[in-house]
């Protein structure tokens, strides 16, 4: 827990609790914690010492507010997991990476390797892209370079953001989140708010 979190009042540790309590329950019940070590660091614990209601109001703004922020992300990785197509955001997560590679000479295997996983015809994990995309892509992991998944990237971006965006923001993962603490509710001015109280989100290790 953060420093400083035995001054918090009683009332204050309790929604802190009660937040991550929720959002724990939820994750266990999406069956996150099945799928094997094979997803590797994807599935490490994350921890948020701080997740403000604030913040949580943003997830329902964009999509885009929502998986950049490391617990938006797990929540909406475990609300697709529950209707088992975590395919579209563990694709956009690894075309996240992709783009991070500096090694020239590391870009052609790891290309290769999203390739297999998510657009080839015998994809483990194959997401949903036009024909044309998919030739596209195809041809630019010939000679892969740093921007060769972007198109497929922005489809499914934009798939996620008409459907399964759409729907989380109605489901329980997240709506249990954004609903309204007793924390800092009827305090008098200058108390905690639920913002300023810390809560955990973890993933399964």
């Amino acid at each position: 827990m953060c420093k400083g979190l035995a001054g918090l009042p009683a009332s204050c540790l309790r929604s802190a609790k009660d937040v991550k309590h929720r959002l724990g329950a939820l994750l266990q019940k999406s069956g996150s914690c099945d799928h094997g070590a094979s997803r590797g660091r994807r599935d490490k614990l994350v921890v948020c010492q701080r997740v403000s209601q604030e913040e949580v109001k943003k997830w329902a703004e964009s999509l885009e507010n929502l998986i950049n922020h490391e617990c938006g992300l797990a929540a909406f990785r475990a609300f697709l997991r529950s209707e088992y197509s975590e395919e579209n955001i563990d694709f956009w997560v690894s075309c996240e990476e992709y783009k991070r590679i500096t090694s020239p000479s590391q870009l052609s295997p790891k290309a290769k390797e999203i390739y297999e996983e998510f657009i080839s015809v015998q994809a483990s994990k194959e997401v949903n892209l036009d024909a044309g995309t998919r030739e596209e892509t195809s041809r630019n992991v010939q000679a892969p370079t740093a921007a060769c998944f972007d198109e497929a990237q922005r489809r499914i971006f934009h798939l996620m953001e008409k459907d399964s965006y759409r729907r989380f923001l109605k489901s329980r993962f997240y709506l249990e989140l954004a609903r309204p603490s007793a924390c800092g509710s009827g305090k008098p001015k200058g108390a905690k708010r639920a913002a300023d109280c810390p809560s955990l989100v973890p993933q399964c290790a």
